[in-house]
């Protein structure tokens, strides 16, 4: 993990992850991919980085999903429209999984918030993977945006409580909801000296 210090007492933690709590919502066109689900909506940019950031950060280590070894807190603070995966701190590690069906997943391959330098700098050297069932998935590129991110005291992410705005950036896909049954999904992040890594068993469940 690494983690710079932003504004009174907030961290910058460069992650691989998936959060979700909420901001505006956005209609941006979406498409279909092998999952079988129909094109979806998808969160803009900002929102997606503001809602990922803000559910990463309202749990503590025990039940921190980037902080999490096998999957037990997948399950955390997770919204209705959306499903969020994470990464990690900067280990590889597996975990197993359990999602409703027709949720839409999100997720970074890696990601970061700090200043626009900060994001320049990680981004120049930026690269990652997401392969689900064996087939590649294309990910999208975040330069640097304005984000909202809302904390809980005790979190791993930004290690204290509160309500600020930054520049988030990374690599994140969205996927439209996966077909019922079992999933494969290896998520890959890395950017200079630091690195992460998830393989992730999903059950979708059609009840």
């Amino acid at each position: 993990m690494k983690i710079r210090t932003v504004g009174a007492g907030l961290t910058a933690v460069m992650l691989a992850a998936l959060v979700g709590c909420g901001t505006r919502p956005a209609q941006e066109a979406g498409g279909a991919s092998e999952t079988g689900g129909a094109p979806e909506a998808r969160l803009s940019s900002e929102t997606l980085q503001s809602r990922w950031w803000t559910w990463a950060s309202t749990e503590p280590e025990p039940t921190n999903p980037v902080a999490d070894q096998n999957g037990s807190a997948c399950e955390r603070n997770q919204p209705q429209d959306v499903w969020f995966l994470a990464g990690t701190f900067g280990t590889h590690t597996a975990r197993t999984c359990t999602i409703p069906d027709g949720v839409p997943l999100a997720f970074p391959l890696l990601n970061r918030f700090g200043e626009p330098a900060d994001c320049a700098g990680f981004m120049r050297t930026a690269e990652g993977s997401a392969v689900l069932d064996g087939k590649k998935v294309a990910p999208d590129t975040y330069q640097g945006e304005p984000i909202e991110v809302r904390s809980t005291a005790g979190n791993p992410v930004t290690g204290t409580a509160g309500r600020f705005t930054t520049i988030g950036c990374g690599l994140w896909v969205q996927l439209p909801p996966l077909t019922p049954g079992q999933h494969t999904l290896t998520i890959r992040g890395r950017s200079g000296d630091f690195s992460t890594g998830v393989d992730y068993a999903l059950t979708v469940d059609a009840a």
